[in-house]
Protein backbone atom coordinates (compact mmCIF):
# COMPACT_ATOMS: atom_id res chain seq x y z
CA UNK A 1 0.00 0.00 0.00
CA UNK A 2 1.40 3.36 -1.02
CA UNK A 3 0.32 5.34 2.05
CA UNK A 4 1.40 2.89 4.74
CA UNK A 5 4.04 4.22 7.11
CA UNK A 6 6.57 2.07 8.94
CA UNK A 7 5.63 3.80 12.21
CA UNK A 8 2.33 5.35 13.34
CA UNK A 9 1.99 9.03 12.51
CA UNK A 10 1.63 11.17 15.64
CA UNK A 11 0.13 14.65 15.42
CA UNK A 12 1.19 17.73 17.35
CA UNK A 13 -1.25 20.57 17.91
CA UNK A 14 -0.69 24.19 18.77
CA UNK A 15 2.68 24.58 17.05
CA UNK A 16 2.73 27.61 14.79
CA UNK A 17 4.32 27.49 11.34
CA UNK A 18 7.24 29.76 12.28
CA UNK A 19 8.25 27.51 15.20
CA UNK A 20 7.87 24.34 13.09
CA UNK A 21 10.04 25.82 10.33
CA UNK A 22 12.69 27.10 12.77
CA UNK A 23 12.79 23.67 14.45
CA UNK A 24 13.19 22.00 11.05
CA UNK A 25 16.14 24.26 10.17
CA UNK A 26 17.76 23.78 13.59
CA UNK A 27 17.51 19.98 13.50
CA UNK A 28 18.94 19.87 9.97
CA UNK A 29 21.80 22.14 11.07
CA UNK A 30 22.49 19.68 13.88
CA UNK A 31 22.56 16.79 11.37
CA UNK A 32 19.23 15.31 12.43
CA UNK A 33 15.53 15.72 11.67
CA UNK A 34 12.43 16.71 13.60
CA UNK A 35 11.25 13.17 14.31
CA UNK A 36 14.59 11.91 15.60
CA UNK A 37 15.12 14.99 17.76
CA UNK A 38 11.60 14.88 19.24
CA UNK A 39 11.97 11.15 19.95
CA UNK A 40 15.34 11.68 21.66
CA UNK A 41 13.92 14.52 23.75
CA UNK A 42 10.89 12.46 24.81
CA UNK A 43 13.08 9.48 25.77
CA UNK A 44 15.29 11.80 27.86
CA UNK A 45 12.24 13.54 29.38
CA UNK A 46 10.71 10.29 30.65
CA UNK A 47 14.14 9.10 31.85
CA UNK A 48 14.53 6.05 29.64
CA UNK A 49 17.73 4.16 30.42
CA UNK A 50 20.64 5.56 28.44
CA UNK A 51 18.70 8.48 27.00
CA UNK A 52 20.46 11.83 26.69
CA UNK A 53 19.03 15.23 25.85
CA UNK A 54 19.50 16.09 22.17
CA UNK A 55 22.25 18.56 21.27
CA UNK A 56 21.15 22.09 20.48
CA UNK A 57 22.69 23.96 17.57
CA UNK A 58 24.87 26.93 18.48
CA UNK A 59 23.14 30.29 18.91
CA UNK A 60 23.26 32.50 15.85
Amino acid sequence: MANMHKHPVRGLRGIDDALWTAFDHATKEAGSDRSATLKAYMEWYVRRDGAVAPERPPAQ
